[in-house]
């Protein structure tokens, strides 16, 4: 049995693609960052963890990367800050208030169309 709680933003930002044409340029994208956190057991408040302090820290996420061009933090192995690479940047933003929740699981998905996302989950122990 594993309980389950989430959030999510709109966030708008710069990127580029290592590809000619278009997706090569600067260019714009409205993202969805969906969170999902997990555990097995709820804590003494009956929480996964606190949405309020969720939700605090998602807006500050968005804060920190709307209207910014996504290279600035683009991880040195990574050709470009892809939906994949995002992902990740938000779930390590996240992983300590997920751990210090006592939550066991932190799940991201960036949406860059509404249909169309990548993801990072994993363990935060």
């Amino acid at each position: 049995m594993t309980y389950e709680v989430g959030d999510s933003v709109d966030v708008h930002a710069l990127h580029r693609m290592p590809v000619e044409g278009p997706e090569g340029e600067l260019h714009g994208h409205d993202y969805r960052v969906e969170v999902a956190i997990a555990r097995d057991e709820l804590d003494e408040r009956g929480m996964v963890v606190d949405l309020e302090q969720l939700d605090t820290e998602l807006k500050a996420v968005r804060a920190e990367l709307d209207g910014r061009d996504l290279e600035l933090l683009r991880p040195a192995e990574a050709e470009a800050v892809t939906v994949e690479v995002l992902a990740r940047w938000v779930w390590d933003r996240l992983a300590p208030l997920v751990l210090a929740s006592g939550a066991g699981e932190l799940s991201v998905r960036v949406y860059e169309t509404p249909v169309a996302f990548g993801g990072y989950r994993a363990s935060v122990s």
